[in-house]
Formats: C-alpha cells, sequence, structure tokens
C-alpha cells in the first residue's frame, strides 16, 4: 500500500480474511517473511495475521529520519487500508518497543490487546546485561554506522555465495542441526534453510543501512515513558535464559508500566518461546471466531 506522505508500506497476511485481526511487529534484523509459513497455526486460533515490513525492511521504503514513535502512525494507516476497526498487536523480538509505541499512541478502542512475546529489552535498564557482541554491535552501530553496515553486507555476501554451492549448504544444514534441540522445531532441515534464508535476504532487500538505523533506535532511549502507557493491560511472555534480550531488561520495563502482566518461563531461551506461541495467542486474542463477532469494516 502507499502511504499518506508516499512511501511504500509492504506487509504479508495469513490465515483466513474473516477472521480476527491481528498485527505482527517482526523481529530484527527481519521482514514480513517472519511469519511465513503460519497459516495453520492461524487457521487453528481463528487469526488473520498481518505482518507489516518496518522501516526500510522489505518492501517498505526507508527513511532514515523516522523513530520508534512515527510506527504506531504507519499502523494507523495500515489498519484503515484494510478496513479494520479493532485488532491484537504482537511484538516479537524487536518488534517490541513497536508493539509498545501501538500501546501508548494508539486509540486504546483499537486495540483488543498488546502482547510482547521474547521481546527486546530497553537498554536503559542497563547495557552490562547485554553479552559482550551485543554491546560492540551497539557500538557499532551508533559511532562506526558506515563500519557496521558494511560488516552486514558482508555477511549476506557470504550468506549468498555459500548457498551457491552444495558444500556451503551442508555447512548451514549442520549449524542449523547444531541448534535443533534449541529451536524444537518440526521442520526438516532443509525446510528451515530454506525459511531462515528467505527471510534474512529480504531483510537486506535494500542493503543494510535500514538494520543499522533499527539498531540505533533499539539501543538506545526508545522515547517512549512507560510510567505514561496506560493502556490495560500489557502482556509479556520471556524466557529467563533468553542471552539474546535478558530477563532483567524485560523486568524492569515491566515495573515500570502501569497495567503490565509479565509471565516467566524459567527453561526457555529466546529461541524456545515459539512453543508456548499456542497459549499466547489463545490468551492474546480471546475472542476468536464467530464471523458474528469479525471487527472489521465492511
Amino acid at each position: 500500500m502507499q502511504l499518506q506522505d508516499g512511501r511504500t508500506l509492504g506487509f504479508s497476511e495469513c490465515g483466513r480474511a474473516d477472521d480476527y485481526p491481528m498485527i505482527f511487529m517482526h523481529g530484527y534484523p527481519a521482514s514480513r517473511l517472519e511469519t511465513l509459513g503460519m497459516d495453520e497455526i492461524a487457521n487453528r486460533h481463528n487469526i488473520r495475521i498481518i505482518t507489516p515490513d518496518r522501516n526500510g525492511y522489505g518492501l517498505t521504503t526507508f527513511n532514515p529520519n523516522l523513530g520508534i514513535l512515527d510506527w504506531p502512525s504507519d499502523i494507523r494507516e495500515l489498519a484503515r487500508h484494510l478496513g479494520l476497526r479493532r485488532f491484537a498487536v504482537l511484538g516479537g523480538s524487536g518488534g517490541s518497543p513497536y508493539g509498545l509505541a501501538c500501546a501508548a499512541l494508539l486509540p486504546h478502542e483499537t486495540l483488543s490487546g498488546v502482547g510482547i512475546l521474547a521481546g527486546a529489552g530497553p537498554w536503559e535498564a542497563g547495557a552490562h546485561h547485554m553479552s559482550l557482541p551485543y554491546r560492540i554491535n551497539a557500538l557499532m552501530a551508533h559511532h562506526w554506522p558506515s563500519g557496521y553496515g558494511g560488516l552486514l553486507n558482508l555477511l549476506v555476501w557470504m550468506l549468498r555465495r555459500a548457498l551457491s554451492s552444495p558444500s556451503g549448504a551442508r555447512r548451514i544444514d549442520k549449524w542449523l542441526d547444531d541448534r535443533a534441540e534449541k529451536l524444537d522445531s518440526e521442520k526438516s532441515i532443509k525446510e528451515r534453510r530454506e525459511v531462515i534464508v528467505r527471510q534474512v535476504l529480504e531483510a537486506f532487500r535494500q542493503g543494510a543501512a535500514p538494520a543499522v538505523h533499527d539498531a540505533q533506535l533499539l539501543t538506545t532511549n526508545w522515547g517512549i515513558k512507560f510510567e505514561e502507557v496506560t493502556y490495560n493491560k500489557v502482556k509479556i511472555w520471556h524466557g529467563t535464559k533468553d542471552a539474546n534480550a535478558p530477563i532483567q531488561l524485560m523486568r524492569y520495563m515491566a515495573e515500570r508500566l502501569p497495567h503490565c502482566e509479565l509471565q516467566e518461563f524459567e527453561e526457555d531461551t529466546h529461541f524456545t518461546m515459539h512453543r508456548h506461541l499456542d497459549r499466547v495467542l489463545t490468551e492474546l486474542v480471546p475472542v476468536k471466531s464467530a464471523p458474528s463477532a469479525n471487527p472489521m469494516i465492511k
């Protein structure tokens, strides 16, 4: 779709068009393809999952002047374009501040639920909680963005090159196989490789600049005053063994949100929380179903 300011906004949909709408905020770096292949779970819960590309990812026009608090405006236009009067919002991983921004700035009557699944937490809670590689990436994004962008472009180039040879594909498959238990996936190694490669390449369709910009936004103050987010209530599901997004950052945020429910999962990491997706969708979108309950504007 075309936004009012002339930018293009790309988005994907899965599930049935007449089911209850949920807008998913994808992770970092990712795109609308993050929900690729989720039709089965969407249909099981009678949910229509809509996943827009964020600023510069996939098909969405890149504007380096936009921040996290500009995102709800795009969601408002997307909802209007799709004829949605009321919908749920779920932010995954790096999409968490964007979901929270919707809770802060969109009219409460348009939101039937706001959730954060394995979300990235605010760095203001203490960068020392983050692993050294993440802190180095953040420093590069802020102080040497061209170098960080070059590194990301190199990694994407190496991925493309690896895929061009059978031996490269086998190495990627071995890497995935070594993490099969962590990922707890029912998909075959080949299927997971094809999905992940499509998702990675789509995120960098416009190069590394959008990912560098997003990294800068995620690792600084989001501009959201947690104490002023009055939406009742923001639901958070998070693993206590999450090394990518330490639980300490989520606890910091949850303590400051006036209306928040933080559910901690003792044995889960960033890569295993997806196994609770059925529970998350049930709790986030309790109204499932009946065509008569569908809030879409015809």
